[in-house]
């Protein structure tokens, strides 16, 4: 073989390689608080503590809240933005991130609020279907 294709043929697989130990890097899965410690940047789903104090610092340009995860673990989590809108209506947080002592610095937030589509009468449905045939 020749040389230029040996080193074409290694550099192919190099960054293959390399491609797909960064792709299994970016995948993450959720995971509770007490998981959430060991890793450098954890997917934690969980729902907003609204027994505790929460607010957005001036000082600090910070919200800070209390969070409990899916495995009753609460933490405080401080996020770096004002915050969200629909924050108190939301059913569930995903909260993007690591774990410093006690607290849970995200540097992103998912919010899943509530459907309007749960509470709705079935014969709402069936009206509508009929009215489409």
């Amino acid at each position: 073989m020749k040389p230029k294709l040996i080193i074409g043929i290694i550099a192919i697989v190099g960054f293959t390689s390399l491609l797909m130990y960064n792709f299994g890097n970016s995948i993450s899965t959720y995971v509770n608080f007490e998981q959430a410690a060991d890793m450098n940047n954890a997917h934690v789903v969980g729902s907003w503590d609204d027994s505790r104090e929460y607010g957005f610092s001036m000082e600090s340009k910070q919200f800070i809240f209390h969070m409990q995860d899916e495995a009753g673990n609460v933490r405080r989590v401080v996020y770096p933005q004002s915050k969200p809108n629909n924050f108190e209506q939301a059913d569930r947080l995903v909260v993007i991130g690591s774990i410093e002592g006690d607290v849970f610095y995200a540097d992103e937030m998912l919010m899943k609020c509530p459907s309007k589509y749960n509470d709705a009468d079935e014969a709402q449905f069936e009206k509508a279907n009929a009215g489409n045939s």
